[in-house]
């Protein structure tokens, strides 16, 4: 607990953006630090953190000490470490996925810092590949090692769209102690005999209207807002930021022609196809060139919203997804202004935990933490009666 305002305490390592670190400090966490490699990356956090302290570089060069002193803590004092090891080694976008990737060993810093700080609980994110990763073998390691140091973990798949997040998306969370405590996995809210899914329009539909590569100054919003999710993500803003197209060539336009709403690479006529789909068989790449459905979810947001890889044409424009509908699809509030170039902002967003899911999670661990302490009272007051 911060020791001035009794408010849990957390650090973000990898933390990007600050999806996780966002979505813990919406459930009412103090986010004290956070470190990564990606500089414009780090001025969103600053921006967006501006009470944490920043430490940019590798996490290699990241110590616990160093950690401690730029927080004023004490080991054992932090509430929750949390962070998302670079996924890219795991991803199953990566077919030479392994734990020969250098970049697949970063989790082991992860673990190095948990050693050093103590905290009461971790959180660590990560893509679905980890898991079959050396033939499960980094999943192996971060349990067992975790356990070690006294941590009492579990993993779990967590899908984006089941907490109102409008995407699918599959993430491997790890969530430990070392209190003795179960793990409060959040429910399901959305989905089947639940909340309906929050859709694409829901997300986007209040957006203003951008045609294919114009770049924008910050201006009002489209339309009303019309929904609790447009209106939750929007707060108290008043223009929309980094809501430019990236200009599609004359040839994706030509094929953009001929795929409808919820359609894809199959709807393209043969000779317009790229030459490496053509031997494609209808069954691969089933979301290549896909134009989103405004009742649907969407595709998984990744780190360009490039259509030769997912369905990123807008639903009822004949363009790509603006970096701040890839932000509204992965739940970010319209006050997070992206750093850096257009490139570099697809990447902060893409790379993110969408916020909406780590306040589930943070809001799981601040309610068993309430809990635990409001018995632990209880029982003191019995005792002295």
């Amino acid at each position: 607990m911060d020791k001035n305002h009794n408010q849990p305490t957390a650090i973000d390592l990898f933390c990007g953006a600050g999806g996780l670190s966002e979505g813990f400090q919406q459930a009412g966490f103090k986010i004290l630090a956070g470190n990564d490699m990606d500089v414009f990356a780090g001025e969103t956090f600053q921006r967006t953190h501006p009470n944490a302290v920043f430490i940019p570089g590798p996490i290699n060069r990241v110590t616990a000490p160093r950690l401690l002193r730029e927080t004023g803590l004490k080991k054992g004092d932090l509430d929750c470490l949390v962070g998302g090891p670079p996924c890219q080694a795991f991803s199953v976008y990566n077919h030479k996925r392994g734990l020969h990737d250098q970049r697949s060993s970063l989790f082991r810093d992860y673990l190095r810092i948990v050693r050093g700080l103590q905290p009461k609980w971790v959180v660590m994110e990560n893509v679905t590949g980890i898991m079959s990763a050396g033939g499960g073998d980094a999943v192996a390691e971060i349990t067992t090692k975790l356990r070690s140091l006294g941590y009492h973990t579990e993993m779990r798949v967590l899908k984006a769209e089941e907490y109102g997040i409008p995407q699918e998306r599959r993430r491997v969370l790890f969530i430990g102690n070392r209190l003795g405590l179960p793990i409060p996995w959040p429910s399901p809210t959305h989905g089947p005999g639940l909340r309906p899914y929050t859709t694409v329009w829901d997300a986007i539909g209040d957006l203003p209207v951008v045609k294919n590569g114009e770049n924008p100054p910050p201006g009002p919003y489209g339309a009303d807002a019309t929904n609790s999710y447009q209106k939750e993500l929007r707060g108290n803003q008043t223009l929309v930021y980094n809501h430019s197209a990236p200009r599609l060539g004359s040839v994706n336009l030509a094929r953009l022609k001929h795929i409808p709403q919820g359609g894809s690479w199959r709807d393209i006529p043969y000779e317009l196809l790229p030459e490496g789909m053509k031997r494609a068989r209808r069954s691969d790449h089933t979301k290549r060139y896909g134009r989103l459905m405004p009742k649907g979810l969407a595709s998984t947001i990744l780190t360009k919203c490039d259509p030769h890889w997912g369905a990123f044409f807008h639903p009822t424009q004949d363009r790509a997804l603006t970096v701040r509908e890839a932000a509204r699809l992965q739940s970010f509030p319209d006050t997070y202004l992206f750093s850096g170039s257009r490139t570099d902002q697809y990447v902060q967003v893409g790379n993110a935990v969408p916020p909406i899911l780590g306040r589930t999670v943070a809001k799981s661990i601040l309610s068993l933490m309430s809990e635990v302490e409001y018995s632990s009272q209880s029982m003191l007051r019995s005792a002295s009666g």
